[in-house]
């Protein structure tokens, strides 16, 4: 893939991202509601208007999934040194991740793939059973299509506003962190979730912004700390 030219590649991937969009056919039998890949032209198309500025890391540690990954901003300056790449997206759950797949991981040849999903996908109403069935999915691509790349996946977080679904969140963690435990050569279990409990087992408030779902910088520092020792030199 690297091998085309720099002008080449960001049209392959522009071209990708929009053909992905217009030709919207796929839905993911484990979800609840089905997946309309139309409502991220904007965000891709943006994604290819920075490559086209910046060109992405020759074999990134990127960064995917959905709204916490993407307002991950100090990405770059929490993991000096390494060549990271955020690639999240909107309020995306599993079915987005899968359907933009190839535009989105395949794409950037990463070195390492560092996923969150699963949030969306509980708040909109699928079950623990859904989501892990949606991370199986997701490791299968993995394993076609980027069979030596290393996976971590990142234990969906508790929020003040979806406290009601800890519980199913609870459940989705463990089994997919049952599920790596069990398959360890390339995936790994990141638990982004019980660093952001507080002393009274409920969500720190200081981790959290006014709409009690999405992070406050001294939330990601949390991330920062136990997600650091999970990532490729």
């Amino acid at each position: 893939m690297f091998a085309m030219s720099t002008t080449a590649f960001h049209r392959f991937l522009y071209t990708g991202l929009l053909l992905a969009v217009a030709n919207c056919t796929t839905t993911v039998q484990a979800q609840v509601q089905p997946v309309n890949p139309a409502q991220w032209t904007a965000e891709l198309r943006a994604f290819a208007h920075q490559d086209s500025l910046t060109p992405p890391p020759v074999r990134p540690i990127l960064f995917y999934g959905s709204s916490s990954v993407r307002k991950w901003e100090t990405l770059r300056q929490d993991f000096p040194g390494r060549p990271v790449l955020n690639r999240g997206f909107g309020g995306s759950r599993f079915p987005d991740a899968l359907y933009f797949f190839d535009n989105l991981v395949v794409a950037y040849q990463p070195r390492q793939v560092v996923l969150y999903e699963g949030d969306n996908d509980i708040g909109s109403g699928a079950t623990p059973q859904e989501v892990f069935q949606s991370f199986l999915a997701f490791e299968k691509l993995m394993q076609q299509k980027l069979p030596k790349v290393p996976l971590v996946f990142l234990a969906i977080k508790p929020s003040p506003s979806r406290w009601a679904l800890y519980p199913s969140v609870q459940e989705a963690n463990r089994l997919i962190r049952d599920y790596i435990a069990a398959h360890p050569m390339h995936l790994r279990y990141v638990d982004t979730a019980t660093p952001l409990l507080g002393p009274n087992g409920k969500p720190g408030p200081q981790f959290y912004v006014s709409d009690s779902l999405h992070m406050t910088p001294a939330g990601y520092a949390v991330w920062q700390r136990v997600v650091k020792p999970a990532l490729k030199k």
